[in-house]
């Protein structure tokens, strides 16, 4: 049966056409950054999935209805009522976004000389958990570090060597178990619910809470019913549901699963966490009941994350990721598998064997893509390296993976096909790519703000 994606366009937006010499222009005038290009030089950006999709005309309705009211406004109340549809934490708070969620949550349970284990901090979780004095601890799966395995759950958290950690001297120094669904920062992967049961109760033996970062929950729990027989016949709304009741704080970007441009929340069950993450929302973000964000936002994710858990969007979403990889495939590009839903990870040591780690091959295939074709993406490696006072790499990234970040709604096969051809191309005369050193290293958050230039091996 063919294809057929659920949805057309209603709204258009011009696609920039750049020439080569232009993009080597704008490479230079961005150190050699894919987050300093200007967006009007970028023809296909798959820099992030986050904030970056299309809202529906059913979105766009509902925000017609909002209500603008400081306190207590009508669209809060929908918004809440989305939110607890899913999640059966009574204490519900709007922030503007994710990271503002985590600064919330973790300045409520952590302080200096504490530790956070996690399947995986991403890049803005590990600063919140770092700038507070604390140690952000990664556990994730010894099957994530197979690149090719077929193993259906590599986002996992170890839960022996969490058990391990928390039966140990630095046990009592575990304040917090992170939980990120789907595992971002490894590769997209999903998280078993046989394994949030697991760490689920061993959080509760120990009292430590268990946090699940949920800024991909439908997508989590659609791949759950696509790679879990025991889950087949459930629907991801059942599964997504299941999968929050065993934590007992979430923090949840909507940027991603929300269909939103903007917003995200935290939920808790312990009133006197709420009380406190509600003051400091109250403080920094807005009133509890509108979190910094607009009733047309409010409105906008109430809808979207009724939109989500569609089992035809979803279905969509997963043959848009699998037919750019497989395509990429074909061509001889090594990518993670099995492949995700949020994005399509490249591996760049195979394509760039003449790049040693420390010229940065991941960063470098950024750029390539960038130069010859106009498409915008992000490699890890700059995120999991370490680097001396020179800038000489000390500790290289477990991986060189470049992230095709899927925006939800906004590009069809044709867009697919021609970022998988560009990469083909390069694909060809790999040799030709030159490695990078770091000009600018900055010592936080190193990957959105550094500059680089280019080097012949």
């Amino acid at each position: 049966m063919p294809h057929l994606r659920p949805f057309v366009s209603a709204v258009v937006r011009p696609i920039p056409i750049t020439t080569r010499d232009e993009r080597i222009a704008e490479l230079d005038r961005a150190g050699h950054n894919p987050f300093n290009i200007r967006g009007e030089k970028v023809s296909i950006d798959l820099l992030s999935d986050s904030g970056t999709g299309a809202v529906s005309t059913d979105q766009q309705a509902w925000a017609q209805r909002a209500d603008e009211r400081y306190a207590g406004a009508d669209s809060w109340y929908r918004f809440r009522d989305a939110v607890r549809d899913l999640v059966p934490h009574e204490h519900v708070l709007p922030v503007h976004q994710g990271r503002a969620a985590e600064r919330v949550l973790f300045g409520c349970l952590l302080g200096p000389g504490d530790i956070s284990l996690s399947n995986m901090h991403f890049d803005t979780t590990r600063a919140n958990v770092e700038r507070l004095g604390a140690e952000a601890r990664d556990l994730p799966s010894p099957e994530l570090f197979d690149l090719s395995s077929p193993a259906p759950f590599k986002g996992d958290i170890d839960v022996e060597a969490v058990q391990a950690v928390l039966d140990g001297p630095e046990g009592p120094r575990v304040k917090q178990i992170v939980v990120t669904i789907t595992n971002n920062g490894g590769g997209g992967q999903p998280v078993s619910m046989a394994n949030l049961e697991r760490i689920s109760a061993v959080a509760r033996e120990h009292r430590v809470p268990l946090v699940l970062d949920a800024a991909r929950f439908a997508e989590n729990a659609w791949l759950v019913t696509r790679r879990d027989p025991g889950y087949q016949d459930w629907s991801p709304r059942a599964v997504a549901r299941k999968a929050f009741e065993f934590a007992d704080a979430v923090v949840a970007s909507l940027k991603k699963d929300g269909l939103s441009h903007e917003g995200a929340f935290i939920a808790v069950h312990d009133p006197e966490l709420a009380d406190r993450c509600e003051a400091d929302v109250i403080a920094t973000e807005g009133f509890r009941t509108y979190g910094g964000l607009t009733g047309h936002t409010l409105e906008q994710l109430a809808q979207g994350l009724r939109e989500v858990l569609d089992p035809h969007y979803l279905a969509d979403r997963e043959h848009e990721a699998a037919s750019l990889a497989e395509r990429l495939q074909a061509a001889g590009i090594e990518t993670l598998r099995p492949t995700g839903l949020h994005a399509v990870y490249v591996n760049a040591s195979p394509l760039l064997p003449h790049l040693q780690p420390k010229h940065l091959p991941d960063h470098a295939l950024t750029c390539a893509l960038y130069r010859e074709g106009g498409v915008r993406a992000a490699g890890g490696g700059l995120f999991l390296s370490t680097f001396d006072e020179n800038n000489e790499m000390v500790t290289p990234p477990p991986f060189e993976l470049v992230r095709l970040a899927l925006p939800r709604r906004v590009y069809d096969h044709s867009h697919m096909e021609y970022v998988a051809d560009v990469l083909a191309e390069i694909a060809k005369n790999p040799e030709r790519v030159p490695g990078y050193r770091l000009t600018h290293n900055p010592a936080v958050l190193r990957h959105f703000r550094c500059r680089a230039e280019p080097i012949m091996p």
